[in-house]
């Protein structure tokens, strides 16, 4: 009877270590999402690569979906799966802007000073009153170098008010625009496409035709980015850091 009691306390034990064993969440778009047959496909996103580089002692959760504007995150549901599950402790990574450009899809279209920085706020906001700690982070840049060999911004203000949110709220904040244009700079117009997509017809099994993409990442991208993302993470002295590696 007593190796029986034994046995089932360290059963509770084990599950109640587990029940408080924090997660870290992942809300964003295509750059960030998780990819279908990834032993095949070449293209990555940098969230995917994440449980690579932290220690076991954190669960990961990537909700992030391709095409995902701050809104439409929102109005498809994406956002109760998080806000349901979230618990004092975890950390909700918030990194939209791409698809809020999107002009010509009311669906995913956000004006950045007025509905995209509310939607911001909520997120921050609402994942705070979880007792969560919310992370905002600006857009990886695209690979967009002029004749001149210059890397020309394409996120207009969508990154200005993530840093103004940031600030305003004190929510800690990773600058991911910054971080990537000196990586893309880093390595320069020609060689910045390992970082990406580039493939003749037939260089990959994955691609029948020519792939010229700009904006999503190879493995090598995704694993740089995800690097710089949690170096940053790990200076901010959130508790992030001793899970990372």
């Amino acid at each position: 009877m007593k190796k029986i009691l034994l046995i089932l306390s360290c059963i509770i034990s084990a599950f109640a270590f587990a029940q408080k064993k924090p997660t870290l969440f992942l809300i964003g778009d295509s750059t960030m999402a998780n990819k279908d047959n990834p032993d095949k496909n070449p293209e990555h996103g940098w969230g995917q690569v994440l449980p690579q580089f932290l220690t076991s002692g954190i669960e990961i959760q990537n909700h992030a979906v391709n095409g995902r504007s701050s809104k439409s995150f929102r109005t498809e549901g994406r956002w109760d799966k998080v806000e349901k599950q979230l618990k004092k402790g975890d950390f909700v990574v918030i990194q939209f802007g791409h698809n809020d450009q999107k002009v010509k899809d009311s669906t995913k279209f956000t004006n950045p000073h007025t509905q995209y920085r509310a939607n911001l706020e909520r997120y921050v906001k609402e994942t705070r009153a979880k007792g969560a700690t919310p992370v905002l982070m600006t857009s990886i840049v695209r690979r967009n170098f002029n004749e001149n060999g210059v890397l020309i911004d394409t996120h207009t203000d969508y990154p200005l008010v993530v840093r103004l949110v940031a600030d305003d709220l004190e929510v800690p904040f990773v600058d991911m625009q910054l971080l990537t244009e000196q990586m893309e700079i880093s390595y320069g117009p020609e060689k910045s496409k390992l970082l990406h997509l580039h493939f003749k017809a037939g260089e990959n099994p994955y691609y029948d035709k020519d792939k010229d993409d700009d904006t999503h990442l190879s493995r090598l991208g995704a694993e740089t980015v995800a690097k710089l993302a949690l170096k940053d993470l790990k200076n901010l002295k959130i508790g992030l850091e001793k899970y990372i590696k």
